[in-house]
């Protein structure tokens, strides 16, 4: 077997990990801020989609967030490395 490039406890891998987190965070809210922004143009109803569609996706980046975190899908992350 290969030896992995870096360890799983390594501040390198924890890193990678929690900026893989934030980056999917933005992107979700940022998503919901273009469907928002392009709905309203179509729609032309000015700030409603975009304010609506912008707190749903921080919800849902959250939610994202908090099961990425939990400690039932931790111990699933760290058996994964080791495969």
């Amino acid at each position: 077997m290969a030896e992995p490039r870096f360890k799983k406890d390594s501040p390198l891998h924890n890193y990678a990990y929690y900026s893989n987190m934030g980056i999917e965070m933005a992107v979700i809210i940022a998503a919901g801020v273009f469907g928002g922004i392009k709905l309203d143009k179509w729609l032309q109803l000015s700030p409603l989609f975009t304010i609506l569609l912008s707190l749903l996706g921080v919800g849902i980046a959250m939610y994202v967030m908090i099961k990425t975190l939990s400690p039932k899908n931790t111990t699933k992350h760290e058996s994964e490395d080791t495969h």
